[in-house]
């Protein structure tokens, strides 16, 4: 698997910008292994699966030993400085291009800006949610709401790369002009309290907006098997769909994959779950880095880690030749983001 393009990051939020103390960088390292509340007594959230990936991977790219204690890697990050350390390991991450959720907080980097740092190219992905609260802010009426959300859609699909949404559940048609005023309605009166958008026929009102842009939509579904009418129903229309499940919901998002041709999903920075459920076309690497530039770092190497072992394995048994071995990894690396996400010319433009 040597001499593979760089990755293709399908699923970010952007790094965090500033120094980071212990206490806040253990913040960001709970949140990325799920956690609440401090660490156990008498250990940290670096005594953790990603607390050890980092340890092992990250500090050789700020000039330090591999496991070195997690006091000195945070003093040699502050001694680089937060810009350069970041630089440093966005750099060594090996992903050359990004696809990052625009409207990201104030504290973390904008697409524009995590490119520059990492010297990479990054693109933005329009999350409907947000979008439509923005609308809702500005709007005096429902009649405006609904009028306006379709402008903004329209607007954000001239530049977006892609569409993203966190709807749970859509059936097989688009909502009713109808019942979309009504949700509306209800939704705008609650909005005036910053109720965040969950009414679900305008969720479903904003998936079927974006689908008929012909862009790629995002769904960030727990669980895909709610979405299964919707994923039928858009057969044909033009608009890829990309599934990104939660734990434990990878094998069966592979699965509709494999059933539709149009759908594909998102394998993670651990592929294993999934390389057996779906056609290796269907698969994308994702980090879902949030905050700590670390975590491009560690998603990036526990997937060339997971992909080298696999395909070894493969290849030692004689189930396939080590130039498929290559071009396997290569797919779900980047090649099927390449093709989903139409970032070819960019790629054609590098050469």
């Amino acid at each position: 698997m040597d001499g593979l393009p760089p990755l293709i990051d399908q699923y970010s939020h952007g790094a965090v910008h500033g120094e980071l103390g212990l206490g806040s960088f253990e913040t960001h390292l709970a949140t990325a292994t799920g956690a609440h509340g401090p660490a156990p007594g008498g250990t940290s959230y670096f005594d953790s699966w990603t607390g050890l990936a980092i340890r092992r991977w990250c500090p050789p790219l700020l000039g330090l030993e591999p496991h070195c204690p997690p006091a000195r890697y945070l003093a040699r990050r502050r001694e680089v400085g937060a810009y350069q350390a970041a630089r440093l390991l966005l750099r060594g991450a090996g992903i050359g291009t990004f696809l990052l959720e625009a409207g990201t907080p104030s504290d973390l980097t904008s697409a524009a800006e995590l490119a520059l740092a990492a010297d990479a190219r990054a693109h933005e992905v329009v999350r409907l949610e947000p979008l439509a609260e923005q609308v809702a802010d500005t709007s005096g009426s429902v009649d405006s709401f609904v009028g306006y959300t379709a402008e903004a859609v329209y607007a954000a699909a001239q530049n977006a790369t892609a569409f993203a949404s966190g709807a749970t559940y859509c059936d097989g048609q688009a909502p009713e002009a109808g019942e979309v005023r009504r949700a509306a309605d209800r939704w705008l009166r609650r909005r005036r309290t910053g109720e965040r958008l969950t009414e679900p026929a305008l969720v479903r009102h904003l998936l079927w907006s974006a689908v008929a842009t012909g862009l790629p939509v995002q769904l960030h579904c727990p669980d895909p098997q709610p979405l299964a009418g919707f994923l039928r129903a858009t057969t044909g229309i033009g608009s890829d769909l990309v599934l990104l499940p939660g734990v434990p919901h990878h094998r069966r998002a592979a699965q509709l994959a494999a059933a539709h041709a149009h759908v594909y999903a998102d394998a993670g920075p651990c592929p294993e779950e999934t390389l057996g459920q779906a056609p290796f076309g269907k698969l994308l690497f994702s980090s879902g880095a949030r905050g700590l530039p670390e975590l491009y770092v560690t998603g990036a190497r526990f997937f060339l880690r997971a992909m080298r072992r696999i395909l070894r394995e493969w290849t030692d048994e004689g189930l396939c030749a080590a130039v498929d071995g290559q071009r396997i990894a290569e797919m779900i690396g980047s090649g099927t983001a390449r093709r989903v996400y139409r970032l070819e010319a960019e790629v054609a433009a590098a050469g």
